[in-house]
């Protein structure tokens, strides 16, 4: 339970509310950061695209809040063999492994997909699923949110037994 909580409870380090406007103008200001002519007029930056996709892993379409979007940046550490319990997330979220590997488990379907460093993931959005570190090391990753203004990205799925 301890990595649970190390992952879950984490600090964002950033926290910007944006307007539908500013969202338009930072998607297309980060995209003309990867365009070719930008990297050809910078020769001191190498730009590696690490994925450009309009579907989350379970293959929905990418729908981001219509109103009051947040955008929430955290770091989460997650310890060797912790297990995240079953839960959701009502907004997009993205990830990009920086160290060690994480495990995914569609608790729908049972399908499970590993990640690791350097792997960038487009989770889920309204689909139950579990992790799991099942390495050795600590597993680092980047976490982006794109919220509902105040709202938060994670629901936990409440025990099964106890609806019984």
């Amino acid at each position: 339970m301890t990595g649970y909580f190390r992952v879950f409870r984490a600090q964002p380090w950033c926290r910007i509310a944006l307007s539908r406007g500013l969202q338009c103008l930072a998607v297309a200001l980060l995209a003309s950061l990867n365009s070719p002519a930008y990297a050809q007029q910078q020769t001191d930056v190498t730009i590696k695209q690490l994925l450009s996709t309009t579907t989350t892993s379970a293959g929905q379409k990418i729908v981001l809040p219509k109103k009051g979007a947040e955008l929430v940046a955290s770091i989460f550490e997650i310890l060797p063999r912790a297990h995240l319990p079953e839960h959701e997330h009502p907004y997009p979220r993205y990830g990009y492994i920086l160290s060690g590997s994480l495990r995914v488990t569609d608790t729908e379907t049972g399908q499970s997909k590993t990640y690791g460093p350097g792997d960038f993931v487009v989770e889920s959005v309204g689909r139950w699923h579990t992790g799991e570190n099942a390495g050795e090391q600590p597993t680092r990753l980047l976490v982006i949110d794109i919220v509902r203004n105040g709202h938060s990205n994670t629901v936990l799925r409440k025990s099964r037994q106890s609806s019984r």
